[in-house]
C-alpha cells in the first residue's frame, strides 16, 4: 500500500540507515510513521519535527490520501465501507481519518444525491410568541425526521420576504414553509419555485391564489365565537380592532365578527371598525376614537390579543371598569393574556400544533413528491373564557 509514496530525503532507516528506501506510512500517536522498503520495518523518529499538523481548512479525503500515499478513490471506498478494498488498507485509512479529525462534507454528499435534508421556514416576525411556538413545533418534527431547519424572518415586508426565498433556494433547501408578511399581495416569487417543483407549504397567513398544501386556523369560527360570547354577556355595541384590510386572515376574522352580529340582530356600524397593523399606536388611536363617541362601545374585539391588552392598560389608567363598562376579547393566546389583571378572554390557536402539522405536511410532500396529493389541514382552536369579558359575573 506504500508503493506510490514519495521517497523522503534526510530520513534514514533506523536499521539499515538507508534514506532512499524510506516512505511515509501514516501516523502513530500524532507522530509521523515511516516504512523502509529494504528492511520491511516501520518506525518513528523520536522528537521528530515531522509530526503532522492539522490543516486549518476542513480535512478532505485528498488530505488523507496524501498522508498515506494512496489514491483519493481508495480513501473514498474505505470511508464508505465498500467491499473492493484490502482490509489492512481500510484499517490504515480509518486510523488516519480519525487522527486528522476528518468530518464528511454532508452538504456535498447531499447535493450528489439531489437533496440536502434541509427545509426553509419564512415567518413574518420572530418576536411574536405565536410564531415562536410554531417554530418549536416545526423543529420537533423536522429533527425527528432527520431534517435541518433554516429560519428566515421577513420582518413584515414583501421585499425582505423575496430575499428570504432567494437565499433559501440558493441554499438548496428540499422544501419551504412560509407565512406571508402583511405587505405581501403578489406571489410571483413563490410561483417561480412552485413551477419548478419545489415542495411549498403555507401556514397561518396563506395564499389562496397558489395551489399549495395549507395549514390554517379557525379564523372565522374563532372570531364568531368571541363576538357571540360578548353578545351573550350583554354587549350591544361591539367594536373591532381589525388587521390590515388586504391580509387574508384579517378578512376572514372580520367576516366572523360580522356574522356574529348578524345572527343576533345587532347593527353593523362603521364607526366601530378600525383597521390597524398590529401596532401599539394603532391600538391607542382606535381606543381614543371610540371613547370620544357619544355612545362608546361596551365590548371590544381585537384580531390580535396583544392589541386588547394594550387597550386594557390604557382603559385602566382612565379608571374605566373592565368588564363592567367595557368587555375585552382577543384572538390568540399567550401567558401574559392569562396573567394580566383582569385576564383576557381569547381564542387559543395552538401554535405548536400548527408548526408540527405544517412540517409533517412538507416532509410528506418532499418524500412522496411524485405521488403527493395536495391537501390542507385545519388546526382546531379553543375559546378560553376569562374575567375580561364576564360582564354578568357578580363583582359585588
Amino acid at each position: 500500500m506504500y508503493e506510490n509514496n514519495l521517497i523522503l530525503a534526510m530520513v534514514s532507516c533506523l536499521k539499515c540507515e538507508n534514506t532512499e528506501s524510506v516512505v511515509k506510512a501514516g501516523l502513530l500517536r500524532g507522530k509521523q510513521r515511516y516504512y523502509c522498503k529494504n528492511c520491511e520495518v516501520h518506525f518513528t523518529i523520536k522528537n521528530s519535527q515531522d509530526t503532522i499538523v492539522k490543516k486549518s481548512h476542513q480535512i478532505t479525503i485528498i488530505d488523507i490520501a496524501k498522508t498515506l500515499g494512496v489514491a483519493p478513490s481508495t480513501v473514498s471506498r474505505a470511508l464508505n465501507n465498500k467491499a473492493e478494498i484490502n482490509p489492512e488498507t481500510r484499517k490504515a485509512i480509518l486510523k488516519v481519518a480519525y487522527e486528522l479529525d476528518y468530518r464528511p462534507n454532508l452538504l456535498a454528499q447531499s447535493l450528489n444525491r439531489g437533496e440536502t435534508h434541509t427545509i426553509g421556514v419564512i415567518i413574518p416576525n420572530i418576536e411574536r410568541p405565536f410564531f415562536a411556538g410554531v417554530l418549536a413545533g416545526i423543529q420537533n418534527v423536522a429533527s425527528n425526521a432527520g431534517y435541518r431547519v433554516i429560519i428566515c424572518q421577513s420582518n413584515e415586508t414583501h421585499h425582505t420576504e423575496i430575499l428570504n426565498v432567494q437565499a433559501l433556494m440558493a441554499s438548496r433547501v428540499d422544501g419551504l414553509l412560509i407565512s406571508h408578511s402583511k405587505e405581501t399581495y403578489s406571489f410571483d416569487h413563490i410561483k417561480l419555485h412552485l413551477n419548478k417543483g419545489v415542495p411549498i407549504v403555507h401556514f397561518d397567513r396563506v395564499c389562496n391564489e397558489l395551489d399549495t398544501p395549507k395549514v390554517i386556523q379557525e379564523d372565522f369560527k374563532g372570531s364568531f365565537d368571541l363576538v357571540e360570547h360578548l353578545i351573550l354577556q350583554g354587549c350591544k355595541r361591539i367594536a373591532i380592532m381589525a388587521g390590515p384590510e388586504r391580509l387574508l386572515i384579517s378578512q376572514t376574522r372580520f367576516k366572523g365578527y360580522k356574522a356574529a352580529l348578524k345572527k343576533h340582530g345587532i347593527k353593523f356600524e362603521k364607526e366601530l371598525i378600525y383597521h390597524g397593523n398590529f401596532k401599539k399606536e394603532d391600538s391607542l388611536i382606535a381606543l381614543n376614537s371610540w371613547l370620544k363617541l357619544p355612545n362608546p362601545p361596551d365590548g371590544i374585539f381585537t384580531v390580535h390579543y396583544a392589541n386588547a391588552i394594550e387597550m386594557m392598560v390604557e382603559v385602566k389608567k382612565r379608571n374605566i371598569k373592565i368588564p363592567q363598562e367595557i368587555a375585552f376579547v382577543g384572538f390568540g393566546d399567550e401567558l401574559i393574556a392569562e396573567l394580566f389583571e383582569p385576564s383576557l378572554t381569547v381564542f387559543h390557536l395552538f401554535p405548536y400544533q400548527v408548526g408540527e402539522t405544517a412540517a409533517s405536511l412538507l416532509i410528506d410532500n418532499i418524500i412522496h413528491k411524485e405521488n403527493f396529493k395536495q391537501y390542507s389541514q385545519v388546526v382546531r382552536g379553543e375559546l378560553i373564557i376569562r374575567t375580561s369579558s364576564l360582564k354578568k359575573f357578580n363583582y359585588d
